[in-house]
């Protein structure tokens, strides 16, 4: 498996919609779970959303449910994050997180590093009038 690398952030006003995507190269990223955390300015990382490889489990933190969608472009070899009704609180540096192993059925929001062993750059997202 190889570093994932993050796209698609930016700067957005509050109630606009921002699309993340995540992509390896190499290795087919549907055989893997993907986590997406957050880190905001003098806050510890979060976790935000995950799938299961094959997509069959997904999980979103309290804050995003309802306005974060994640999802998989299998044709692209891309996990996406789709965020709308963006709020100020939703600015962080944001990554993504490849699983150690293939075809596990489940994903978790914890910053398990032994499980997600493969990490991004992180792109930034900024929420502001």
């Amino acid at each position: 498996q190889s570093q994932p690398v993050e796209s698609g952030g930016g700067l957005v006003q509050p109630g606009g919609s921002l699309t993340l995507s995540c992509k390896t190269s190499g290795s087919n990223l549907r055989r893997y779970a993907v986590g997406w955390f957050r880190q905001a300015p003098g806050k510890e990382r979060e976790g935000v959303s995950c799938l299961s490889a094959g997509a069959t489990v997904t999980m979103y933190a309290d804050s995003v449910k309802g306005r974060f969608t994640v999802s998989r472009d299998n044709a692209r070899n891309t996990v996406s994050l789709q965020m709308n009704g963006l709020k100020p609180g939703d600015t962080a540096l944001y990554y993504c997180a490849v699983d150690r192993t293939p075809f596990s059925p489940t994903c978790t929001l914890i910053e398990d590093n032994e499980r997600y062993t493969y990490w991004g750059q992180g792109t930034q997202v900024t929420v502001s009038s």
